[in-house]
């Protein structure tokens, strides 16, 4: 598609205050869904990644792994179990999700970063004893609920330049290792590192007001509006936890949350830089 001189011109003089206002300041991406396994949305996806870090935002990309891992299961011939939308993770899937998502997932995003010209450095939450972890339900095995995040070793990260590109694993007090939902852990750590906002890249347009409409997609959503949401049925199903780990990190200081569709190209980009923003906005 050619775009002339004119409206490119537009385009960058729109994204000139979004710049301002981000600059030097932590974004926390989670990457994740139908971006993460569609390779052209991929590539767009490590671009925005890079260009932000380069116009000077501290950018850190947080990413879960499941078809990578459901992958892995069956050519175990483990079976694929999920409690209440969790992965319930027996001994062995713990192994064998540790594998996938702080090896493979891992270092190929990282290997990504560095092909579209960023510096990128692979990071887990055992890492510096990242995130710290309990069992979250016995029910559910090695899944694991945040006790602590320790951002040290994320800081260092950004602070020399590197884009850190975090595997959601965490670590009990007696060395258990955790299964931790990428949503929270990503949550967790933009309310540590006092990040300006955290985009969660989804499958949908965005918290939509009748969710067979796509063009009924809510813009913005105020903390206290939540309950009555939730009450309505607007706010159901996958959406309920997504919304409330960005509450939650819009409570621990986070300026704002967005969840966007990770499905259009450049999305991020979109969001970030432009008035018109692509998905929904949760804010104190």
């Amino acid at each position: 598609m050619h775009i002339d001189l004119e409206t490119r011109t537009k385009v960058m003089i729109e994204a000139l205050p979004y710049l301002q206002e981000y600059n030097n300041q932590v974004v926390v991406v989670k990457y994740g869904g139908n971006a993460m396994t569609n390779e052209a949305l991929k590539q767009a996806v490590m671009e925005d990644v890079v260009l932000l870090s380069l116009l000077g935002i501290k950018v850190v990309l947080v990413h879960g792994g499941g078809p990578e891992i459901n992958a892995m299961l069956a050519k175990t011939g483990k079976e694929s179990k999920f409690v209440n939308g969790l992965r319930y993770t027996d001994e062995e899937t713990i192994d064998i999700v540790q594998m996938v998502l702080a090896g493979k997932v891992n270092k190929d995003l990282v290997s990504m970063l560095e092909m579209h010209n960023g510096s990128a450095v692979g990071l887990c939450g055992l890492d510096g004893n990242m995130i710290e972890a309990e069992m979250l339900n016995p029910e559910l095995g090695f899944v694991g609920e945040i006790t602590a995040v320790n951002p040290k070793i994320i800081r260092n990260s950004l602070d020399n330049g590197y884009i850190p590109v975090i595997s959601t694993i965490g670590r009990g007090k007696d060395g258990t290792v955790y299964n931790i939902n990428a949503d929270t852990a990503a949550a967790r750590i933009a309310a540590e590192m006092k990040a300006a906002n955290l985009i969660l890249l989804t499958d949908i347009k965005g918290l939509l007001e009748d969710k067979d409409d796509e063009n009924t997609i809510i813009r913005t959503v105020g903390v206290s509006e939540v309950p009555y949401l939730k009450k309505q049925g607007i706010i159901s199903g996958g959406m309920i936890p997504k919304i409330d780990c960005c509450v939650e990190a819009v409570r621990r200081g986070v300026r704002k949350t967005n969840i966007i569709d990770g499905r259009i190209p450049h999305s991020i980009l979109i969001e970030l830089l432009t008035d018109t923003g692509a998905g929904t906005m949760i804010i104190a």
